[in-house]
């Protein structure tokens, strides 16, 4: 794979999500019981390995009878239940007792519900309509798919539904990329390890936990480390102890302070920097370097820049690396019911709260501020050097549920 251009001034919000893109394939194919394939996505195409339903089947509880008499009476001559199909064909005034999910009997090509029937002996009357058409309460073989049809395409989320899908489809083994390895390292003299031990010059280090969570809403392999002291020599030896990991994940230390060694620690250790810095606000000083297959990710130090960005880089990634067809956040319409200012030189993502309708910003947009960040549900997306919104207005937002996915 050409490695890119290194480029060291800010991106934009779109190149750098397809740059870091570009950097990784997905990962070597497995093959995984349905039981573990929840979250995965799919690596090949499934066709289906039989047809479903594969006879045809009632809808409804009634009786199943021939379509040239509608109107009866009938002569009931047997039952045919979920499982148990009845084994003889049935002609014209004859029905069949059938269950929902039974096998319409030979002969039979309607059921009549059990509502519009009454039922004396074995001799059954019509008191309601007929099927319109006769065929209205009958599943047909096929109906849902048949053997050597497209299931689902490569790429695809395997949720309940998908799983479920695949079961009924006769596979009872998946492909699915193998998951990411990943090292979340927080790095910063500032943290405490022990958030009912802070002494007031530190605070707890949140963001290592934080990420944690983030990155295991995907099926990934994730150890935590740190938080690790702001010395060089301890930053590349903690990047050493990381090598086997697919993609490194360091929390601060990667913009232009002093103290900032993340990138230098980088650098020493064998890593060249592919970008530095994104467009945006909060999360300028987004970090992504290379070391072979590796990928390193260096995220701001604030915890809602560091959020902000593994939810618009980190994640994406790994979805990538998984085989997701669209590894990148869906965007949704809301209306503000409350006013927007203008905006400046950086593309913002303001946290928000969304009610299913309409969308405000929290008050409180500050990119230290955790109680803001717990409380929003959505990331209302501002262009560049965007003019005032009043209330009413559409705008672009991100729901955190899912990673955005949902």
């Amino acid at each position: 794979m050409a490695r890119p251009r290194v480029k060291l001034s800010p991106l934009s919000l779109e190149e750098a999500q397809a740059r870091l893109l570009s950097l990784t394939e997905p990962l070597p194919v497995e093959r995984v019981d349905v039981d573990g394939a929840l979250g995965r996505y799919l690596s090949q195409p499934l066709k289906a390995r039989r047809t479903q339903p594969p006879q045809a089947l009632s809808a409804m509880d009634g009786y199943a009878v021939a379509a040239d008499n509608l109107l009866g009476p009938w002569q009931v001559i047997g039952e045919s239940a979920a499982g148990h199909p009845y084994s003889s064909s049935v002609a014209a005034g004859q029905a069949v007792r059938i269950a929902t999910g039974a096998v319409v009997p030979k002969g039979a090509q309607a059921v009549i519900v059990q509502e519009d029937l009454s039922r004396d002996g074995d001799v059954i009357s019509l008191t309601g309509s007929p099927p319109v058409p006769p065929s209205k309460h009958i599943r047909p073989a096929g109906m849902d798919f048949i053997e050597g049809a497209s299931l689902l395409p490569a790429g695809t989320f395997l949720g309940p539904a998908q799983i479920a899908l695949c079961v009924a489809g006769g596979h009872k083994h998946l492909p699915v990329r193998r998951k990411p390895r990943l090292a979340i390292i927080d790095s910063g003299d500032e943290l405490a390890v022990d958030c009912e031990d802070c002494p007031p010059h530190q605070i707890p280090a949140s963001n290592g936990p934080m990420l944690v969570a983030m990155t295991k809403s995907l099926p990934c392999d994730v150890r935590r480390v740190g938080p690790v002291k702001d010395d060089l020599n301890t930053l590349i030896a903690t990047f050493e102890q990381a090598r086997d990991a697919d993609v490194i994940v360091t929390s601060g230390g990667a913009s232009v302070g002093d103290h900032d060694l993340v990138r230098p620690a980088l650098e020493a250790w064998g890593a060249t920097i592919d970008f530095w810095r994104v467009a945006i606000k909060p999360g300028k000083p987004l970090l992504v370097a290379r070391r072979d297959r590796q990928l390193i990710i260096g995220l701001p130090g604030n915890p809602v820049s560091s959020h902000v960005t593994a939810f618009l880089f980190l994640l994406p990634l790994l979805r990538a690396m998984l085989g997701a067809a669209q590894p990148l956040p869906r965007s949704i319409r809301a209306t503000l019911t409350a006013p927007l200012g203008k905006t400046g030189s950086r593309r913002e993502f303001l946290r928000a709260q969304w009610d299913g309708q309409g969308i405000a910003p929290l008050a409180l947009q500050d990119s230290g501020a955790l109680s803001a960040l717990a409380a929003a549900n959505a990331l209302i997306d501002r262009s560049v050097e965007s003019d005032p919104q009043p209330a009413g207005t559409d705008v672009r937002a991100y729901l955190l549920q899912n990673g955005g996915t949902a």
